[in-house]
């Protein structure tokens, strides 16, 4: 896909969730986008890899959280992949303090690239477990954002997502379409967590039947430090 067309649905896309990109934004963008259909080939980083759906459904999902991402906060997006959705949210907002966590080297490698090639500023990557790194001193409640994009279900990923919080900080869980009784079976464990739900989301993607929801889990009191549990735990055994 050529830079004109690339843009011009870039434009079209963000006009229907209120983003304007600006010509250098949008560089970065078909930069990223390049770099993760070159990259696709050597190891496994989406099974999505028609530009098109690249430009829907990894970087306009990505930035449907971008109107929730306050001024010159603290963000950590938590099994972030090929970067979805804490390198899209780092082309637009300056501002933010990005760190990308991944479990697996060959992933950030990745993002190492990426961060270099669109001379990305104030961001940063992390190879670690999640649970690991929930339970660090020096990372535990510094964070005044935490995503998450297809992570897990919701009760394990609060037990995940919450320990990193500050108290008034927010957890950002993006999910699909069929989430009500995820939520249902996650409540008890946010409210053990710290956490409580403070506003659901539900949108569709431009120009398309993709259904989404945007989970927002407002950190209320610290969170027990037996949290979160050893690696696997939370996923083998969740809080019901």
């Amino acid at each position: 896909m050529q830079i004109i067309e690339f843009s011009d649905l870039m434009k079209e896309y963000g006009k229907e969730i209120h983003i304007q990109f600006t010509e250098e934004q949008l560089e970065k963008f078909y930069q990223y986008m390049n770099l993760l259909i070159e990259w696709n080939e050597k190891i496994n980083l989406t099974a999505i890899i028609d530009p098109k759906e690249i430009i829907l459904k990894h970087f306009i999902d990505s930035l449907t959280i971008l109107a929730h991402i306050e001024q010159n906060k603290k963000m950590i997006d938590i099994g972030t992949g090929a970067g979805f959705p804490g390198i899209p949210i780092k082309i637009m907002r300056d501002d933010v303090d990005v760190t990308l966590l991944d479990s697996l080297n060959k992933r950030i490698n990745f993002l190492d690239v990426v961060i270099k090639e669109l001379n990305l500023k104030n961001i940063s990557t992390v190879h670690a477990r999640i649970e690991d790194y929930g339970r660090d001193k020096k990372y535990r409640e510094k964070y005044d954002i935490v995503t998450s994009r297809a992570v897990a279900n919701l009760t394990t990923l609060s037990e995940y997502m919450i320990p990193l919080v500050k108290i008034e900080g927010v957890s950002i869980c993006m999910k699909g379409s069929e989430v009500e009784e995820e939520i249902k079976k996650s409540k008890n464990a946010i409210k053990i967590l710290g956490g409580e739900i403070e506003q659901i989301e539900k949108l569709v993607l431009p120009k398309s039947d993709n259904k989404r929801h945007l989970i927002l889990i407002k950190k209320v009191k610290n969170t027990p430090l037996k949290y979160p549990r050893k690696p696997g735990t939370p996923s083998k055994e969740p809080l019901y």
